[in-house]
């Protein structure tokens, strides 16, 4: 008798928390271990933790894969330490997370209408909330994370002239926002951006005829995909679909700051490549952050250069290049202190530069030796202009021995950091020999005018006292 009461009580707690197998329902609650999944049996949903972390999310997955692939999170930016306690759940309209601590909301759909009556996942991958009547009041579809689902779309607004941005996660193991995004833009073209600012990739534009963007080839293999896009007065949007419905498939702004899109092979159980842009790793901007060097030839891609290390080793495990590299030894500015140069050959030079002047080699190092501001310096022999980086170095590219457009940055270290036996040492030396030079010439202008000085002071003198014996 107490068996059956226990079975009926459990039967009771589960009917008033989730109401049905893919919704949640107005005063119902998703919380700990309990997931709702699709109508199909396509993706679930519930609270998710990544592998190395102490953090709980809501996010949505593919229930049949072996492997937990996310593709959608909610409070991607925020999140719970305790899902045992943390709710999700419809109020006052809107479908709302609550951190289990203090119960106060961390995300919410953020609408002002009140008649939210459920909130269901379809079988596409998308989460609606709906009112009574069932029509539509906000979708997951419209909120992109780093996943671009076949059926969504990724909007340019017109009226307002603002897009839709699918934003790669921090980390494989971090979701929260992170540098790189994808954006369609007026002309009709994706762009990816970093830090949302700089763009270092674009699709080009729609082409009608051949339903292609023209820099993404691979979109001519179309016995997969279904591609599509649409404009009016209003907006632009493109969308996919996929043939065969019974295949998984996505495209995503992946941690890498490549655009890729992925099948799931159930043979081999794991994702396939299908195409990614840009197609070389470096190409990809500041892709190994301040003084990080990427290397197409070198695994992993990012390297520090001589007298650096990882800002944070933790992430670059993690394969996230973003923070950088720091310095083993702050510079010091002060007399007495050496600093030298360390070339880096055959690299792309980093864009934040300025141009310094018009003037010799030797004279540049100097020039950047005597500014305690100058982290490095090149010289362009065509032009003889002093370029100089006088913040931290971003976007550094080491190009393959075959190519012959490179150029040679030196970069400014401690003497305690460069090589004891380096190939450095003749630009070091010419332009420590440069400043030392250069400082000779000053003293020996000051000298000059002084003495010029005393010279013109001592015959003012003299006719001075000749006049008065004149008289």
């Amino acid at each position: 008798m107490v068996s059956f009461f226990c079975v009926l009580f459990t039967f009771f707690f589960l009917c008033t928390h989730v109401s049905s197998a893919d919704t949640i329902s107005a005063d119902f609650t998703l919380s700990g271990d309990q997931t709702i999944s699709s109508s199909g049996g396509t993706f679930k949903m519930g609270f998710f933790q990544p592998a190395t972390s102490s953090n709980f999310y809501i996010g949505m997955w593919y229930q049949q894969l072996p492997q937990q692939t996310i593709v959608w999170v909610a409070n991607r930016d925020k999140p719970v330490s305790d899902k045992k306690t943390s709710l999700l759940k419809i109020s006052n309209g809107n479908l709302v997370l609550l951190d289990g601590n203090n119960q106060t909301p961390v995300w919410s759909t953020g609408l002002n209408s009140s008649s939210a009556h459920d909130a269901v996942l379809q079988d596409d991958g998308n989460l609606v909330l709906r009112d009574d009547s069932g029509s539509l009041l906000w979708q997951s579809f419209d909120h992109p994370g780093d996943t671009w689902l076949p059926g969504a779309k990724i909007r340019y607004d017109k009226r307002t002239k603002k897009s839709q941005r699918l934003t790669s996660w921090t980390s494989v193991e971090d979701p929260s926002p992170g540098l790189f995004s994808l954006e369609l833009d007026e002309s009709t073209a994706y762009k990816i951006l970093w830090n949302g600012s700089t763009q270092y990739w674009s699709s080009g534009p729609w082409n009608p005829q051949s339903k292609l963007f023209d820099s993404v080839p691979e979109m001519r293999l179309n016995y997969i995909f279904n591609y599509s896009f649409f404009s009016n007065a209003t907006e632009s949007y493109f969308t996919y679909s996929i043939y065969n419905k019974a295949n998984i498939s996505r495209l995503v702004m992946d941690v890498s700051g490549q655009i890729r899109q992925s099948s799931w092979l159930n043979n081999n159980n794991q994702w396939n490549l299908f195409w990614s842009q840009p197609r070389q790793q470096c190409l990809v901007y500041s892709y190994c952050g301040s003084f990080g060097i990427c290397s197409s030839k070198s695994q992993p891609f990012c390297q520090c250069p001589r007298g650096f290390r990882p800002k944070s080793q933790k992430d670059w495990d993690l394969k996230d290049y973003s923070a950088g590299c720091v310095r083993k030894t702050e510079l010091q500015c002060s007399r007495g202190v050496v600093n030298q140069f360390l070339p880096l050959t055959n690299v792309k030079l980093p864009d934040n530069l300025e141009v310094w002047g018009i003037t010799s080699f030797n004279t540049c190092g100097s020039a950047c030796l005597g500014n305690c501001s100058c982290m490095a310096y090149a010289h362009d022999e065509s032009s003889n202009r002093c370029l100089m980086w006088t913040k931290d170095v971003f976007n550094l590219q080491q190009f393959e021995e075959d190519y012959s457009e490179g150029n040679t940055l030196y970069l400014r270290l401690s003497a305690s950091d460069m090589p004891s036996s380096s190939t450095s040492g003749k630009s070091n030396k010419a332009v420590i020999f440069g400043a030392v030079l250069g400082s000779l010439g000053a003293i020996a202008l000051v000298l000059l005018a002084v003495i010029i000085m005393l010279r013109y002071c001592r015959r003012k003198r003299m006719r001075g006292e000749k006049s008065d014996g004149t008289l």
